[in-house]
Parts: C-alpha cells; sequence; structure tokens
C-alpha cells in the first residue's frame, strides 16, 4: 500500500526571481533525499507562488525495504584463537552487529578467511524518514538570504508556517522554530486559514481561498486572460513571449488581468522608451495595434494579485502611476534635445570610468587608437575605418543623457536614437546602438559589422584596462562582469569568421597601442598572459555548452599554436565529427609518438636529403611536404583533417625501418627535424598528444 505525502512551506513574499527555481530545487533534494533513503515514489508534483512552495510525492511507499546484510568482520586468525575459541575481538564484533558467537561464520574473500555476519535490518517506516525533511527545506540556496530580528539563521525570507501530511498524519517536525502542522494560508486579502486535511485536496482548498498553487495554471490564466483582451480589442503583446510573463507569474497568486489608457502624446517618446518604462518599472505588457503596422498604442495591460472586483478603481490607480512616469520621460527627452550630441561628448570628460582608468572620454580616445590596430588585423576598408573612428569619438555620449539617467537599461539604444534625430547615418546609429552586445553567452549579437567591430573593440579595451591594474577576477568574485565582457569578445570574434587572426597577438598589439602608462608596466606582461588565459578558458566554455566538444578535443585544439578562435572551432568540429572512424585511433597514436619524441629533441628547419638512407624516409620527407603545402595554401578543416588521415602509414612505415636515436650525430639530427617538421605542422590543427583514444 502507498501514500501521499505533501510538503509545503508558507513564507514572506520572496522576489519573483528565486520563486521557479526554488520549486525546481524543492523537487529535486526531495526526489534525491527520497532515494537516498530507499523509499520509493512514482512522481513529485511541484508548486510554487509568491508566499509558498511546496511539493506532492504520490505513490510514496509506506517502509523501507526490509534488508538482509552481511557484515565483515576480523580475519580468522584475530577471531580465533589456535583452539578454535572465539576471541575477545570476535565477541565484540558479534554483539557490535546485535548478535552472538553463535551467528558468526567463516568465509573466504581474496583467498584470506574472515568471520561474517548476517544480520536482519527491518526497513524503517516512510513517517520516521520524512521526519528528516527539515534539512531538505533548511539546505535550499537562494541569491541573497534575510537575517532577521535576533535569530542567528540566513533565509530567503522568514518562514510563518509549515504543512507536512502523510495522507491525513502530520509528520512532525521543525525548521527555525517553526512546527509542522496541515494549516496552510490562503490569498492574503482574499482568503483565510486552511485545514488541508488530504495532500489530494491542497490545490482545491487553496484555490476556495484565491491562491492558484500550481505556477502553470497560473501562467496559462494570465496567457488566455490577455489574449482575451487582446482579441476583444484587436490588439497584439509582443512581450508575452518575453521574461515579463514569467517575472509576473511569480508575482502574484491570483492572477487577473485588465487594461489602462495613457495620453496618446506620450507617443512622441522613442517606443523604447515608452516601453521601458511599463515593462521596467511598472510590469505592464505594452500593447500594439493587432494589425500589420504593429504601431504602439495608449493602453497597457497588467495583471492584479486579486479578482476582479472594483478592478476599474485599481485600472485608474495603475494609469496615474505610469502617467507620472511617463511625464517624467518626457521631461527628460526634451531636455536632451537641447544638447548637441559633442556637448554631452565633452560631459564625458567628467565621468570616471575607474579611479584608475580615467575618464569615459578617455576610453572613447582609446578606442580611436585601437581602430588603427584593427583595421590592419581585419583588412578594414578606407570608409570602414572613417566610420568607426567617428563612431569612436562619440559612441558613449549617451550615457550623460538624462533618459539614460532614469533608464539605464537604455544605453547604447538611445544613443542610437540620439544618432539618427542628430541626422547621423544610420550605419553609425546601429553601430552605437549595439556597442555592448552580447550582453551574454545567448544574447543576440549585433546585426552590423561596424557594431561587431565597435562592441569587440569597446570589450577588449574594458578587459586589458581592468588586466592592466590587477583587476581580475577570482572565484565568483567579478564585480565589473568581466567574464562576461570575455565571452562577448569570444562570440564576436566568432561571429566575425576571420581564420587568420591570432587572438593572442591581437591582445599584444592592442596593449601597444593603448599607450598604457608607466605605472602599471611591473606586472603588465604577467597580467596580459592570465587575460589571455581568461578569454581562452571562455572559448572552452562555449566549446562545451555551445558545441559540445568532449573534454580532450577541447584541450587538443586549444593547445594549437595559432590562437585563432574559429579554426580552433572548427578543427574540434572535425576531430567531433571523426572520432568514432576506423582510422582515428591509428592518426592519433601515431602523431602521439611523434610529439612525445620531439618534445625536448632537436628542432624544425631544412632537412638534408642526403642523409635520407631508407625508402621509408624519404616517403615519409616528401609526405611532410605536401602536408606543408597544402597546410599553406588552406586553412580548411576538412581538407586539413583529410591530408593528416594520410600520414599514418608512412609514420608507422618510417618506424618500421627506421631508428630516430642512431649513433650517427648527423642522421639522428636530420631525422629529428624530419619529425619536428611534422610536429610543428599538425600542431597547427590541434595537439594529438591531448586526445584519448
Amino acid at each position: 500500500m502507498t501514500k501521499t505525502f505533501l510538503l509545503e512551506v508558507g513564507l514572506e513574499d520572496m522576489p519573483a526571481g528565486v520563486v521557479l527555481n526554488t520549486q525546481k530545487q524543492l523537487m529535486d533534494k526531495t526526489r534525491t533525499f527520497l532515494t537516498e533513503a530507499n523509499l520509493t515514489f512514482s512522481e513529485i508534483i511541484g508548486y510554487s507562488s509568491p508566499r509558498r512552495f511546496a511539493v506532492m510525492v504520490k505513490e510514496l511507499a509506506e517502509k523501507q525495504p526490509d534488508e538482509t546484510l552481511t557484515v565483515r568482520g576480523p580475519a580468522k586468525k584475530i577471531a580465533q584463537d589456535e583452539e578454535g575459541n572465539w576471541t575477545k575481538a570476535a565477541i565484540g564484533f558479534s554483539k557490535g552487529q546485535g548478535g552472538s558467537v553463535e551467528d558468526l561464520i567463516i568465509k573466504e574473500e581474496k583467498g584470506k578467511p574472515y568471520v561474517f555476519i548476517e544480520k536482519f535490518v527491518p526497513g524503517k517506516s516512510a513517517q520516521e524518514i520524512l521526519e528528516g525533511m527539515d534539512e531538505v527545506i533548511s539546505n535550499l540556496e537562494f541569491p541573497k538570504n534575510m537575517k532577521w530580528s535576533n535569530l542567528s539563521y540566513h533565509y530567503v525570507r522568514p518562514i510563518h508556517w509549515l504543512v507536512a501530511l502523510l495522507d491525513d498524519e502530520v509528520i512532525p517536525f521543525e525548521v527555525f522554530g517553526v512546527t509542522t502542522g496541515r494549516t496552510s494560508q490562503g490569498h492574503r486579502f482574499l482568503g483565510e486559514s486552511v485545514e488541508i486535511t488530504v495532500p489530494e485536496k491542497y490545490e482545491s482548498l487553496l484555490n476556495k481561498q484565491s491562491v492558484i498553487p500550481d505556477r502553470a495554471e497560473r501562467q496559462n490564466m494570465i496567457i488566455e486572460q490577455i489574449h482575451g483582451l487582446c482579441k476583444q480589442h484587436n490588439w497584439a503583446v509582443p512581450a508575452l513571449e518575453s521574461e515579463l510573463l514569467e517575472e509576473v507569474t511569480d508575482l502574484v497568486e491570483y492572477p487577473t488581468a485588465f487594461y489602462g489608457h495613457f495620453d496618446e502624446e506620450y507617443l512622441k517618446l522613442p517606443r523604447v522608451v515608452l516601453e521601458t518604462s511599463m515593462i521596467d518599472h511598472q510590469r505592464y505588457f505594452p500593447v500594439r495595434d493587432g494589425k500589420d503596422t504593429q504601431a504602439l498604442l495608449p493602453y497597457f495591460i497588467s495583471i492584479r494579485n486579486g479578482n476582479s472586483e472594483h478592478i476599474e478603481n485599481v485600472a485608474r490607480g495603475n494609469e496615474k502611476v505610469l502617467t507620472a512616469r511617463l511625464a517624467d520621460a518626457k521631461f527628460f527627452y526634451a531636455e536632451d534635445q537641447k544638447t548637441e550630441i559633442i556637448e554631452f561628448v565633452e560631459k564625458l570628460k567628467n565621468v570616471a570610468y575607474h579611479e584608475q582608468l580615467g575618464s569615459i572620454y578617455d576610453k572613447q580616445n582609446r578606442a580611436i587608437k585601437i581602430i588603427d590596430v584593427l583595421a590592419d588585423y581585419f583588412a578594414l576598408s578606407g570608409p570602414e575605418i572613417k566610420e568607426l573612428k567617428e563612431i569612436a569619438a562619440i559612441y558613449k555620449f549617451d550615457l550623460v543623457t538624462q533618459i539614460v539617467d532614469e533608464f539605464p537599461t537604455l544605453q547604447g539604444t538611445i544613443g542610437g536614437i540620439y544618432a539618427k534625430e542628430h541626422h547621423l547615418s544610420d550605419e553609425i546609429a546601429d553601430a552605437i546602438s549595439e556597442q555592448y552586445l552580447p550582453l551574454s553567452q545567448v544574447d543576440p549579437l549585433p546585426s552590423t559589422k561596424l557594431g561587431k567591430y565597435i562592441a569587440l573593440i569597446d570589450k577588449l579595451d574594458t578587459l586589458i584596462q581592468f588586466f592592466s591594474i590587477g583587476l581580475i577576477p577570482t572565484g565568483s568574485n567579478d564585480p565589473h562582469a568581466l567574464r562576461r565582457q570575455a565571452v562577448g569578445v569570444v562570440r564576436l570574434m566568432l561571429a566575425l569568421d576571420v581564420k587568420d587572426i591570432d587572438i593572442i597577438h591581437l591582445i599584444d598589439d592592442m596593449v601597444i597601442a593603448s599607450d598604457l602608462p608607466k605605472n602599471r608596466t611591473a606586472h603588465l606582461e604577467e597580467n596580459m598572459q592570465t587575460l589571455k588565459d581568461f578569454i581562452l578558458a571562455r572559448l572552452e566554455q562555449i566549446m562545451k555548452t555551445d558545441y559540445h566538444f568532449s573534454y580532450d578535443i577541447r584541450q587538443a585544439v586549444l593547445a594549437t599554436k595559432n590562437k585563432n578562435m574559429i579554426r580552433m572551432v572548427e578543427a574540434g568540429e572535425r576531430l567531433e565529427q571523426h572520432k568514432d572512424d576506423e582510422n582515428y585511433k591509428k592518426l592519433v597514436e601515431s602523431i602521439t609518438r611523434i610529439l612525445n619524441i620531439t618534445k625536448t629533441n632537436g628542432k624544425t628547419g631544412e632537412i638534408n636529403e642526403q642523409l635520407l638512407k631508407t625508402d621509408s624516409e624519404k616517403e615519409l620527407a616528401k609526405v611532410i611536404d605536401q602536408l606543408a603545402e597544402i597546410f599553406n595554401q588552406t586553412l580548411d578543416a576538412n581538407k586539413r583533417y583529410t591530408a593528416l588521415e594520410k600520414i599514418h602509414e608512412p609514420i608507422t612505415e618510417f618506424f618500421n625501418h627506421n631508428m630516430v636515436m642512431v649513433d650517427q650525430p648527423e642522421i639522428k639530427e636530420n631525422r629529428l627535424t624530419l619529425l619536428n617538421n611534422l610536429a610543428n605542422i599538425t600542431m597547427d590543427f590541434a595537439d594529438f598528444s591531448q586526445l584519448i583514444v
């Protein structure tokens, strides 16, 4: 016979961002707890709202299975004396296991005799095991915790009630001074306390108290209600597909959608300003025309945490709040229109970038210098260089606008809008608007080439500057978001798709162009090496998460001589593609043999053909020349790998008929040079010695 277990933790309203994660954590930790306790179950259902998180375990076993354990004791020579009598060691062992010497048996294990005892261990009841669920609750993790009153513990919010039921029976335990029971709480304003009689009635009883504990059901209610309003008025709500829906779902326990109106005069503001006011500040859904134009309309949709009673008053109140926000935005926008871009740029001289790194104005000037380096590496045209320098001279100007001061998330975006309003080209404006992209490993990249270039310049300058003064991320400490900047550099380099740029050389030349102050030169080389390793570590992370390369292949391509990210990724793709081929193992082993020999012996250079003594040696020299020619002619990973596949047999034949470390010094050095030349070529594709076969 099985049972149903319900656990609910009730607390103060949690931040929306932790609600879903907490539900998942509780489900995972409960699953682990029960599995480790050897209690079987069919499924675990999770619930959550701002004031609670809960799990229901279906078809939970009444008890653990009984077990008969065979426990090994001391060796026979210790457990019995010469006359076969049990020693104190044997007697102590048997008593410790809850038996007597009559229960002891002697068996051999690994060729040696030991004493064993078999003991029956009855399974614990589910009730007894579930009393340990307090550890699951107290060990949940949150981004930020609170400490309140004079209590010593920290948690996301104070716990106010606990429900723990196994069928109709309360499981007694305590968490942070709160004892379990069967009483839950309904909606803060619309509901009352409610006695949960049995777990199966949990949802229906809370529904009657205006709480929808099933998060998916709550979200579907929001979607259906918004769709209903859109259908009624011929509206569209693009934000319904955004993070706003997830956030609003975790802000309410009983959702009711309503709409409000604002003055059409505010539609003269840039659309992004209006939508940011509604979404970021008020958690409203902006409304657009349902027709093809998708024009922004003077309406918004919001979700009330409650029912529809007096909903008109709620709508009017929200309209007043939004109007105040939009009035501020209109004022700031109008004030910004009175100022020319060049005036904003002058103000950047008084905006500190970092106390050791000068001003934002200085950062723009460095970007102008760096463009010349970038131009060489990416073979930029004259017009591209000219436009990039125009961008670099102003691209941070919107940081001192009043709109960005009010809406910091619009930095860059506002710069692009204002650039167009001041009649700069669309190419320049779009690049300014995209300068911060990508913001994460999954965020969109700049859509324009100039946008990619200015974003790359900006991120590399940031990394070089902070690393040059020793502000290097350690552990989880990364206050300047340098990991994010480095991920952006990797993604931009991959997107720009240039196969002959070594990121190491690019950084070195950018450091020179940046003309760093002399007081940073003491540890500059060391810090820049750390930066290079830091960026390559982000590349490895992307190889793992986005390309799913195995560990050995990641290490092999990262160890190549040329640190070109495109080539490393393409080499990794070829190795992943062919690693199950019949000849892969032979190829890896033969090249690894070469690498092991040449690691500390000889050097590359011209070989003396007169010293090639055997046919196999001459054939290998010929194949190496052909391989070198292919590698010089193409950077295509497919062609290079195909050429590498052909060298296994010549290498094998060479070692079958030749000894490298011969007594004749000239022949020995010539053969080492031959092998070093081959090793040098293969290292331009991958370090095969890192590959596991």
